[in-house]
C-alpha cells in the first residue's frame, strides 16, 4: 500500500514495521520518523488507527486471561529459535486427538515457509 505520494519514509516500510510501532519497539529516532510519516500520509495513519484499535479490542477482550507459565515458556523458546534462524521442530506442534490440526502445519508447510505477518526473521519467508 502507497499513498503514490513521495515521503521521507516509504509507506511500504512503515506499514512493514507498524507492530513494533504499535508495541514501542523501536528506537525513539524510528518513531520520530513514522509519526512524521503518520502526519503526512492519510492512508497510513488510517491503518495505524485500525491496527491501534483492533490491539486495544483485544486487550480488552483477552487480556484478563491468565497465561500458564509453562506455556509463557514454551512461546518464547519458540520466539528464540525463530529469531535466532533455527527451524522449530515439528513435533513441537502438539495436536490433540480431539482436536483437528490447523495452520500452516495442517496445510503442509514448514517453519521457514511461514512468519506472522510483518515479521523479519532471518530464515523465515513471508506468506
Amino acid at each position: 500500500m502507497s499513498c503514490g505520494e513521495p515521503h521521507e519514509t516509504d509507506c511500504a516500510e512503515v506499514l512493514d514495521h507498524l507492530y513494533e510501532f504499535l508495541d514501542h519497539e523501536m528506537p525513539d529516532s524510528a518513531c520520530t520518523k513514522f509519526e512524521v510519516h503518520f502526519e503526512e500520509c492519510s492512508p497510513c495513519l488510517e491503518k495505524y488507527g485500525l491496527e491501534q484499535a483492533v490491539k486495544k479490542l483485544v486487550k480488552r477482550c483477552c487480556g484478563q486471561d491468565d497465561v500458564p507459565s509453562d506455556l509463557r515458556a514454551k512461546v518464547m523458546g519458540r520466539i528464540d529459535l525463530i529469531r535466532s534462524g533455527l527451524a522449530v521442530p515439528e513435533h513441537d506442534v502438539a495436536v490433540t486427538p480431539d482436536e483437528p490440526a490447523r495452520g500452516p502445519a495442517a496445510r503442509g508447510l514448514t517453519t521457514h515457509e511461514v512468519s506472522p505477518a510483518g515479521a523479519d526473521f532471518p530464515g523465515v519467508a513471508k506468506e
